[in-house]
């Protein structure tokens, strides 16, 4: 019986399975796929059912709608659109002639029904967005290895015509070729592993047993992690009430637009947050992309529900620029906020300590001081960490025990292997911000061995046209001297060096003469990395940028570039002493010039350091006969089986 289409809505995600099928074709197999999604099948999970009087969150609808593919608008114009006001929704499914209104009454759908086209101030053909060309030919390049889902590892050859449509060549065994239409596009995935993998044959059956060993692994595997999992969802956090008024004032205060990303960050954020459980939230995006507005909202959930919220930052420098945040954009609020790092007087630490444990403050920003012994709080409920993978092992071991029974948001432009895991594992909730603020521009990366006529026609540009210039020379020892050699070439500039050794009096100074433009070109170690926010600093030159991690390099290519100025960074390094892992590192930031390419840098990052150091010996084996990117749509499969049974 065909269900009331009053009282029933189907939603197909954007996918090529689903696009390729007319409306007609849903309607006939209505039954069929709404036993798919009960059954919680590959299928099932590409498609939402919703009737009247069905309890549903909207905030996780919302979410699910946008990994669906489907785009947030202010005005709805065509298929593939959806529009929220308040407890209203609006979407025009792609499986649907015409769109939808869904009003809420709390958590239950009150009312179903088609808006009518009409309704659509614009007709526009919907076309899927993520099937292009350089998607793809933009994360391989030519004889990459790469994995096809159906006829398992083979060689990238690019992009080839044939009868007017293009196709993705990929190279096999025995000179075996295989053209894979660019709409199939899905169907490939770039091959990360820790070893050089077997190139298969097309047809053989040897890729038919490795997936088939592999998915055995990932039973087991995501048995012993639904373990875990469990554990962690059994322990009670505070459920935090829904949005106030003074929340929303808040948000009204702040003083730029928000990207669509980071609107999405922040329900996903305030949806975990008011769950019982306690939250382990990762927040993914650039610098400068709005993680700390991310976190400043969340810390003032916590403190409106009568608990203290806790912000971890790896230096001195961020905690300083996170705490004269966090005051201005909450002094309004009588929220009391406090810096404890070193920075902070001796004499106010005693202080500090004792308001903290007598509830008398309700944000305490500061560094690693935060989690020394003799800290403690009335009623912490929110811990923030900024790029966690700053901290020390001692350091992560304290932490793990703050994090037992209070809400965790984590932030990181590039995060850690272990927390990546868990994320494509679909473990740990992640929300990504990719989309970069109005008006920035993507950073110039230069790659280059080092040149001291480089040096003086790069700075010379910067000071040209009147903007501030970085020099990271990561050595204490002799960054005087490299401070000195500089005013050779730049004698009428003000140049001043900043490291970790400096007293917090000096280092204050240094800092705000900077800022304040008094400054022109800052020598300084990796204390720069996080927290400084110059926007007249459009400049970087990093020398023996070969010693850097992959993260650490990334993360500092992005104090530059924080306004609408083009913005360059010149990575030198000694060409007759570099190492094979080196090259692949300063290769994958060169190539990794995008704006919000971070989360993609750590996949490249975890494929230099080797997979083994996540999985451990057992998992890795199996991994790299398939890739990493198989192997986890393998596991999270995995997981959902399980957790269906």
């Amino acid at each position: 019986m065909k269900s009331n289409p009053n009282k029933n809505l189907l939603v197909a995600a954007i996918t090529p399975q689903f696009l390729e099928r007319d409306v007609l074709w849903f309607q006939k197999n209505e039954k069929g796929l709404r036993q798919e999604i009960a059954a919680s099948t590959f299928l099932g999970r590409g498609l939402i059912s919703l009737e009247i009087n069905q309890q549903v969150n909207l905030f996780e609808l919302l979410k699910k709608l946008t990994d669906f593919g489907y785009e947030r608008v202010q005005t709805l114009s065509g298929p593939g659109e959806f529009l929220q006001q308040g407890g209203s929704l609006q979407i025009f499914p792609v499986n649907q002639e015409q769109p939808w209104q869904i009003e809420f009454k709390g958590k239950e759908i009150e009312t179903l029904a088609p808006l009518g086209l009409e309704r659509l101030k614009e007709t526009k053909t919907f076309k899927l967005k993520s099937i292009k060309t350089e998607g793809l030919a933009r994360i391989l390049k030519e004889n990459d290895y790469a994995v096809h889902l159906d006829h398992g590892i083979g060689i990238y050859k690019g992009v080839i015509e044939r009868n007017r449509e293009k196709y993705f060549l990929l190279a096999y065994a025995r000179n075996d070729k295989l053209l894979v239409p660019l709409k199939l596009e899905e169907k490939i995935s770039p091959y990360v592993g820790l070893e050089k993998p077997i190139v298969h044959r097309l047809g053989g059956s040897l890729w038919r047993n490795t997936k088939r060993k592999a998915k055995e692994d990932t039973v087991k595997f995501a048995q012993q992690l639904l373990e875990l999992y469990a554990a962690r969802e059994q322990s009670q956090g505070h459920a935090f009430p829904k949005e106030t008024w003074m929340e929303k004032e808040l948000a009204a205060d702040f003083p730029y637009q928000e990207t669509p990303d980071q609107e999405k960050a922040i329900a996903e954020v305030f949806c975990d947050m008011e769950k019982e459980a306690a939250m382990d939230h990762l927040v993914c995006g650039d610098v400068g992309f709005g993680k700390t507005e991310v976190a400043l909202r969340a810390a003032f959930k916590a403190v409106l529900a009568g608990k203290q919220a806790a912000i971890l930052a790896p230096t001195t420098i961020l905690a300083k620029q996170h705490w004269e945040t966090f005051k201005a954009r909450l002094e309004k609020f009588s929220v009391r906020a406090a810096l404890l790092s070193r920075l902070t007087p001796q004499k106010e630490q005693p202080r500090i300590i004792e308001d903290l444990n007598a509830g008398k403050i309700d944000i305490v920003i500061g560094t690693h001081r935060l989690i020394q012994k003799d800290v403690s709080f009335k009623d912490l409920g929110l811990l923030v960490i900024d790029e966690e993978q700053r901290f020390g092992v001692k350091q992560k071991e304290k932490l793990k025990t703050l994090k037992a029974s209070v809400d965790v948001l984590s932030l990181s432009a590039t995060p850690i292997p272990r927390t990546l895991h868990l994320a494509l594992a679909g473990l740990r909730r992640i929300s990504q911000i990719t989309t970069p603020p109005l008006g920035r521009r993507a950073i110039k990366t230069f790659v280059l061995p080092s040149n001291q006529k480089i040096v003086a026609q790069a700075i010379n540009f910067e000071l040209q046209r009147g903007g501030q210039v970085y020099f990271l020379h990561n050595r204490v020892a002799t960054i005087e001297a490299q401070a000195r050699q500089l005013k050779k070439l730049f004698p009428q500039a003000k140049i001043a060096r900043i490291h970790g050794r400096l007293n917090e009096r000096e280092m204050t100074r240094i800092i705000d003469d900077f800022k304040n433009k008094k400054i022109d070109i800052l020598v300084a170690t990796t204390i720069i990395e996080n927290g400084l926010d110059f926007p007249a600093v459009n400049t970087l030159l990093v020398a023996d940028a070969s010693r850097l991690g992959l993260a650490q390099s990334y993360q500092l290519r992005g104090r530059v570039g924080r306004s609408d100025l083009q913005a360059f960074a010149y990575f030198l390094y000694p060409a007759k002493r570099l190492t094979q892992k080196a090259t692949q590192r300063l290769d994958a930031l060169r190539e990794a010039q995008s704006l919000g390419s971070g989360y993609n840098l750590a996949l490249r990052d975890l494929e230099i350091r080797g997979a083994g150091n996540i999985l451990g010996r057992e998992q890795s084996g199996a991994l790299n006969t398939v890739g990493l990117n198989l192997y986890y749509q393998m596991l999270s499969e995995t997981i959902e089986e399980l957790r269906g049974k």
